[in-house]
């Protein structure tokens, strides 16, 4: 049965930027914490009324925090939007999920080839200061977790001085890049690049791990990872998240842009709108980023939505801390070419505790990119809504 698989773009509503106050500096004292404590998850959120456009406006306002340290509140409006009830689906009905970062066998993948690694679309990924992952969206915007530089109250310790590490190769001798041995050569031959290939990847991980490793980190066939650091200008964070003293953060707002002091010249995945899981090919999502428990190297999983929300989506992907902020994708149809274009559908926000009927339970969470979040990433990205009409 032949499935409409593609991109398509819709009109999304506008976000326009109405007024911006000064606030009083940051703290900066809140601990990083790869966890959210009590939000209200799938199940939750059936119970809750559609949100108001008032109480919208108030959630998509946002804070900015600058390098210096000062920090603003923007007030937006919202137009052209329509108001629809709250549509929750849950494919699998109340299935039961067990407190546990891998589930079963490990179907992690550790990307150790250069070819790889300094490709497409694995080069996107980043590694946060902070302790988190991210991924590129602009020559010089990251999009992560909210919860990865702020914890709802304030903003996390480390992250008045944000950096961001590209993914970049060392050459093993630390002077120029010498030609790779027949060897080396005839591995780097042939092969899928596509990064679903399970056999190829498994068997590329294999080779690294019986190679040698050094204290510092893992060798790859021409050289070992290392990050480029660069300075993050400023950040930005939706009020639906940084609430401060007035009630607990909403998972739904797990989401933060940082602007880069100076632009990369690497290839960036282009921001999507997320479709419902039936529009996903085999219902899977993809993402990349650096798991606390493989240091420093790149961690790529794929597998099946399990459940889904106007604005969350639950899956069984094998991941741990270190890897919250990374971007969630899917390769979908280009409906005006043939070929199949990747896009960054959701963020992946970990594990989180969310309430299920009163109960306390731990579930992998990922917040979508609903057009209501496009228009207001865009605008953050653009600076105004110019270019954000379409997504």
């Amino acid at each position: 049965m032949k499935q409409d698989f593609m991109w398509h773009l819709r009109r999304v509503p506008r976000i326009v930027s109405e007024r911006t106050f000064h606030l009083t500096s940051p703290a900066f004292q809140a601990d990083a914490k790869m966890m959210v404590n009590t939000v209200c998850g799938i199940e939750c959120q059936k119970e809750l009324p559609t949100p108001s456009l008032s109480e919208l406006e108030n959630y998509l306002s946002y804070e900015t925090v600058f390098e210096n340290g000062t920090r603003t509140l923007t007030r937006v409006k919202v137009q052209d939007l329509v108001l629809e009830p709250t549509q929750n689906i849950t494919t699998n009905g109340a299935s039961v999920r067990r407190k546990r970062q891998v589930y079963g066998t490990d179907s992690r993948f550790s990307i150790l080839d250069k070819r790889f690694l300094t490709n497409f679309p694995f080069s996107t990924a980043v590694k946060l200061s902070t302790g988190c992952s991210g991924i590129l969206i602009s020559p010089q915007h990251v999009l992560t977790a909210a919860h990865c530089v702020h914890d709802g109250r304030d903003y996390v310790k480390g992250s008045k001085k944000l950096r961001v590490g590209l993914l970049k190769m060392r050459n093993k001798g630390g002077g120029k890049k010498r030609r790779g041995s027949k060897r080396s050569r005839r591995e780097a031959t042939g092969g899928d690049r596509r990064e679903g290939t399970r056999g190829h990847l498994q068997k590329r991980a294999k080779g690294g791990r019986r190679r040698k490793q050094s204290g510092r980190g893992q060798r790859v066939s021409e050289g070992r990872p290392s990050f480029q650091w660069t300075r993050v200008k400023n950040t930005h964070i939706p009020k639906g998240w940084a609430r401060g003293g007035s009630g607990d953060a909403a998972l739904d707002y797990d989401y933060a842009l940082l602007e880069l002091k100076r632009a990369h010249k690497k290839k960036y995945m282009e921001l999507g709108i997320s479709p419902t899981i039936k529009k996903m090919p085999g219902g899977m999502i993809h993402f990349s980023g650096f798991d606390n428990d493989r240091a420093d190297q790149l961690v790529y999983r794929f597998c099946s939505v399990s459940d889904e929300s106007s604005d969350l989506l639950y899956q069984y992907c094998d991941a741990e801390s270190g890897s919250t902020g990374s971007g969630v994708y899917l390769r979908l149809k280009d409906p005006d070419k043939k070929n199949w274009k990747r896009k960054i559908i959701a963020v992946y926000s970990g594990h989180q505790w969310v309430d299920v009927h009163g109960v306390q339970k731990d579930y992998n969470v990922a917040v979508r990119i609903t057009p209501l979040k496009y228009a207001q990433i865009c605008l953050w990205i653009h600076g105004n809504d110019a270019n954000c009409a379409y997504g």
